[in-house]
């Protein structure tokens, strides 16, 4: 009997928020984090102001020791320069990281992987891998999922969806 796949999760994010409805605590106690991502048209935005086009929504990751503000890793994505942008984001000791991991096409389903390595959170998107440091030593990340959120000082413009299967 084939195995089945789990059904995508939609996120939504409601015009003027900044988190997803379906937003909710659950612990994560892992070395690695698989799942695969859908963005339909509903990613296509303009910021109110243009200085913010270039700010990175927070896709869907962990959170470690001292909260998601101090140590977690998780995927962010922008629309800038008509292209839909994916990034490795993290904190380590309250430093923000971002490095710009590749392109995704709407409607495409991409595979998407955060790995802990005793010191570094290693990701993965596409043929693109990449490492950033990490300041805990274990093993393991333990913490809780962190989901889709939008913007910085902005809030999403119009309805925003975002599928995730895990």
């Amino acid at each position: 009997m084939p195995v089945r796949e789990k059904p995508f999760i939609t996120y939504i994010i409601p015009a003027g928020a900044h988190y997803a409805n379906q937003s909710s605590f659950k612990a994560f106690q892992d070395s690695v984090l698989n799942f695969t991502v859908r963005f339909d048209s509903s990613a296509i935005y303009s910021s109110r102001l243009a200085e913010n086009q270039r700010d990175i929504n927070k896709l869907y990751g962990f959170s470690e020791a001292g909260g998601h503000h101090e140590n977690s890793a998780r995927f962010g994505w922008n629309w800038e320069n008509g292209m839909l942008n994916l990034y490795a984001y993290s904190y380590v000791e309250g430093e923000r990281h971002a490095v710009h991991m590749g392109e995704a096409q709407i409607g495409a389903e991409y595979a998407c992987t955060i790995r802990v390595t005793g010191t570094s959170y290693v990701f993965q998107f596409n043929n693109s891998i990449r490492s950033i440091p990490r300041a805990l030593k274990t093993a393991k990340a333990g913490g809780y999922l962190l989901y889709p959120y939008f913007g910085g000082d902005e809030t999403a413009q119009h309805e925003i969806r975002i599928y995730i299967r895990s």
